[in-house]
């Protein structure tokens, strides 16, 4: 589906979608240059959020080029084999996305809770399990699906209510065996959301609990603002994510799905850097080194 049949707006939305994704592949590039560039940023948290910064490249390419290149060339037609593959890789960097903010939310918890044991608990070999961990786990969940999606009837000459192939959107137009399918999907739904925020609810639980008996304003604020960068980025994730999988079922909508998806796929990748460069002065000193660098 075209995010409008209006031939006159086809130009705009063109030069659009190029500026959105020039902006996030930079911004987040950057980040990846400041951490590993900067000494100072060898740290579990920071590693983290580099790791974030390629999932969110990864994560907008899936989309946004095939979509730049359907405007160009007027075309909403997709490949049955690109539609599995633009569906695999999207699921995987969202899955990516979602464990690295729980990973990142479990480093806050140990850093402010348990400070004196923090370098013990956070050491590198913990930190690399926790990445190739939430990478095995985007894996597993892109190859159910995949699994759940190959066992249809070839499709031809399907049309898909959204911009990009939306695996809620493909997985609904199984018409058979849908009693197992919904418990597949519903499991593992299940399993990697609650997983994911259950980890990041209680780990703020802690956070928050702690940050409580601290007796200064001074220190609760220094405390706090650890996580700000992160709590936002965790608010932008989940929340227009809630907004796909159930405002737009509620309002039942193609237009309002796209909309909401779009939100969730395009502008949320792009706001993570400014979020981190903005409210961060570490990030925001190895900016202006490498500033200086290339000057």
């Amino acid at each position: 589906m075209s995010l409008s049949e209006n031939p006159e707006l086809q130009p705009l939305l063109f030069v659009l979608f190029i500026s959105f994704y020039m902006v996030t592949v930079l911004g987040n590039l950057l980040i990846i240059l400041a951490v590993s560039s900067d000494f100072h940023l060898h740290t579990p948290m920071y590693l983290f959020l580099s790791n974030l910064s390629w999932s969110d490249i990864c994560l907008i390419s899936t989309t946004v080029p095939r979509m730049i290149w359907d405007i160009r060339n007027q075309s909403r037609v997709i490949s049955y084999v690109g539609c599995l593959t633009q569906m695999s890789m999207f699921i995987i960097f969202a899955c990516m996305d979602s464990m690295l903010l729980t990973v990142m939310a479990y480093d806050r918890f140990v850093a402010i809770c348990h400070p004196l044991h923090y370098k013990i608990i956070m050491n590198p070999n913990i930190c690399a399990f926790l990445i190739l961990a939430s990478v095995f786990a985007s894996l597993v969940d892109s190859q159910v699906h995949n699994l759940i999606v190959l066992q249809f009837t070839y499709f031809s000459d399907t049309e898909i209510s959204n911009f990009f192939c939306d695996p809620s959107q493909i997985l609904n137009l199984n018409c058979s065996e849908m009693f197992t399918k919904n418990i597949v999907i519903h499991f593992i739904g299940l399993f990697f959301g609650l997983f994911s925020t259950s980890g990041i609810i209680f780990s703020y639980y802690k956070i928050i609990s702690s940050i409580i008996t601290i007796p200064s304003i001074e220190g609760k604020y220094k405390a706090f603002s650890t996580c700000g960068s992160h709590l936002s980025v965790v608010c932008l994730f989940y929340g227009t994510a809630t907004v796909v999988y159930i405002g737009s079922t509620a309002l039942n909508s193609p237009e309002s799905c796209a909309v909401a998806s779009l939100m969730y796929t395009v502008v949320t990748p792009m706001l993570n850097p400014f979020i981190y460069s903005l409210r961060n002065r570490d990030i925001k000193s190895a900016l202006w080194k490498l500033q200086r660098r290339a000057m």
